[in-house]
């Protein structure tokens, strides 16, 4: 495979963006004439990173690279900070990763590399924070994707939630102890407060319970896949996954759901991506080269 890096200015977040991307390469049985003379567009996978990740993640562990040598596929692999995958108008010039990735680094891909811009041909997954941020991005923008796999993340009940939310929105930054490394509060705050209430920030996209809810029903969305560890603290051992499971069941939101051994770590999401592939309908057949 080819591995791309491009650092370029986005008007979507007001400085230099990182992405890796992974290009189907020439098979040995081919000329570079007959190769790159072609006309053929390559299916797409846009591949989220997690909390205190970044572009080189997928590359540097998992065997992602494999994977889409196997299937002759293109894999996009963009930086968010710890974004959310969503707007923060309050930041600096203001950072919003999710019309970065839709309007700027889509339309770069989809023209500048041999990648298909059909709605069957594009795929988003991710793990933990990535996870939600496909799922949000999906149900979104339905049109784009035809599936979605979401990694050891799933909605929690916000609305549910609304007491402790309002305790957290207001309090003093300096009122906040954190001990935990993921910082969960404060981060709960920083994000809250991007909003005038909390009733703005519930009707934001980062409520996806409620926006599954919405969702509930509608013949236009993509196929989607949760899959998580049986250990996982923040999804399973919680019983967050199952009551999420529950709930699509009750309100008609279909998606598949997988769960295996393992906590929230690299070794979940190297077997869980081979799984979403599968999913997306790349099966046991090789397309490229096999070393």
């Amino acid at each position: 495979m080819a591995l791309l890096h491009l650092d370029f200015e986005s008007c979507f977040t007001g400085f230099n963006e990182d992405v890796d991307i992974i290009v189907p390469d020439r098979k040995r049985t081919e000329t570079p004439e007959q190769f790159y003379g072609k006309d053929k567009k390559y299916p797409v996978l846009w591949l989220l990173h997690g909390t205190f990740g970044g572009h080189s993640d997928w590359i540097r562990k998992s065997n992602i690279e494999v994977y889409a040598c196997e299937h002759d596929l293109i894999v996009v692999m963009p930086s968010v900070m710890n974004t959310d995958y969503e707007a923060w108008d309050n930041f600096t010039l203001g950072y919003d990763s999710c019309r970065y990735i839709i309007e700027e680094l889509m339309p770069l891909v989809h023209h500048w590399l041999p990648a298909s811009d059909k709605r069957e041909d594009n795929f988003i997954a991710g793990l933990s924070m990535g996870g939600g941020g496909a799922l949000k991005l999906a149900l979104a923008y339905p049109q784009l994707f035809a599936a979605c796999a979401s990694l050891s993340s799933i909605p929690r009940d916000l609305d549910g939630s609304r007491e402790r939310l309002e305790k957290i929105y207001t309090k003093k930054r300096s009122e906040l102890q954190e001990d935990s490394v993921m910082k969960s509060d404060l981060r709960l705050y920083n994000s809250m407060h991007r909003f005038d209430s909390v009733d703005e920030y519930l009707a934001s996209p980062a409520n996806t319970w409620r926006t599954v809810d919405q969702a509930a029903g509608r013949k236009d969305l993509p196929r989607f896949l949760f899959a998580t560890g049986t250990e996982d603290p923040l999804m399973y051992t919680t019983g967050n996954f199952q009551a999420f499971r529950k709930h699509c069941k009750e309100i008609g939101f279909e998606a598949e759901f997988i769960e295996g051994p393992g906590t929230h770590e690299w070794r979940v999401w190297e077997r869980d991506i081979q799984y979403a592939l599968r999913f997306f309908g790349f099966g046991n057949e090789q397309q490229g080269n096999a070393f």
